[in-house]
């Protein structure tokens, strides 16, 4: 809109200029005044005074003719101007009634779309609410499940800890553990192995389990495991106390080593054995310990020709 009044005011100014100069072109200028010839007894001076006078209303009287005539002009271009700012205004205000009808009707649309969204977030907060109470609830139980677990299972903690205080318990443990394994690999007692039955020929021990091999070949386990540092470790409540009972369980494991070592299972024993002797350890967990506290400590008992073994290693060992 600035724009046009800018044009318009220049055409109309452009106008003006044009009346202007045709109004010059066209004025006629003022007749010579005939002064008459004066007397031989006037002086020059006066001639001259009367001249200039006559002169100066000529200009006078062609100044407010010209003024008149740039007036005209200008209030002609204003006239033209307003006739066509008023086109221009009505022109743009039916422009600007269309637009407002046409982002009338988006907005309409928009809004519509809008809502629509809003009703279906809605829906979904609502199903999200309540597929979440839903879960929670689930999971509320599972927590309640579990602290009823962990409870169960550190009374059983403290009671297995109590039932391997002495060694005869720990001993019939692992015994039972051992024959849980050998169970799962398929072995029948009196078919496979025998239990607690003295080595044949002149020796007096009496090894745990005697495996009966293809060819009448043996091979021989013992299942008593030192476990009482161990347990002692698991109760520690200092870094000093874990260190100290650590130190004694891999005493308490090397002295059982050479203990079983010693028997000779397999030079005394009349049958075709197997060199070495198996120390069962009843637990996977008490087996990486041992790795963790002394790493040389299964290949020394290697040495000594006795085969520390885990169930899953004894079972893949029997397999």
């Amino acid at each position: 809109m600035e724009v046009v009044l800018v044009v318009l005011l220049v055409a109309a100014v452009g106008v003006a200029a044009w009346l202007l100069g045709t109004r010059r072109a066209t004025v006629v200028p003022p007749a010579p005044v005939v002064v008459p010839a004066p007397p031989a007894t006037v002086p020059p001076e006066v001639v001259e005074r009367a001249v200039a006078a006559a002169v100066a209303q000529a200009n006078q009287q062609a100044s407010a003719e010209r003024d008149q005539a740039v007036k005209a002009a200008v209030d002609h271009a204003l006239t033209l101007v307003q006739a066509q700012l008023g086109a221009t205004t009505q022109a743009a205000d039916a422009a600007l009634a269309g637009r407002q009808q046409l982002i009338d009707a988006k907005l309409g649309e928009v809004q519509a779309g809008v809502q629509g969204d809003l009703q279906r977030l809605a829906h979904l907060v609502q199903q999200l609410g309540q597929s979440t109470s839903e879960r929670l609830a689930v999971v509320d139980h599972s927590l309640q499940a579990h602290a009823e677990i962990t409870q169960s299972l550190a009374g059983t903690a403290n009671s297995l800890r109590e039932a391997l205080a002495s060694s005869n318990a720990r001993g019939q443990w692992g015994e039972r553990m051992a024959e849980d394994v050998l169970r799962l690999a398929g072995m029948q007692e009196r078919v496979n192995y025998v239990k607690r039955t003295a080595v044949s020929g002149e020796g007096t021990g009496i090894p745990d389990f005697t495996f009966l091999l293809p060819k009448g070949h043996v091979l021989f386990m013992d299942v008593k495991f030192p476990m009482a540092a161990y347990l002692k470790y698991l109760e520690a409540g200092t870094e000093a106390e874990r260190s100290a009972h650590r130190a004694a369980f891999v005493r308490d494991v090397r002295a059982r080593v050479r203990e079983l070592a010693k028997r000779e299972y397999a030079r005394v024993d009349d049958r075709p054995a197997v060199d070495n002797v198996l120390l069962f350890v009843p637990n996977e967990s008490l087996a990486a310990f041992i790795h963790e506290a002394d790493g040389q400590l299964v290949e020394d008992a290697l040495r000594e020709r006795v085969v520390i073994c885990s169930p899953l290693t004894l079972f893949a060992f029997l397999g």
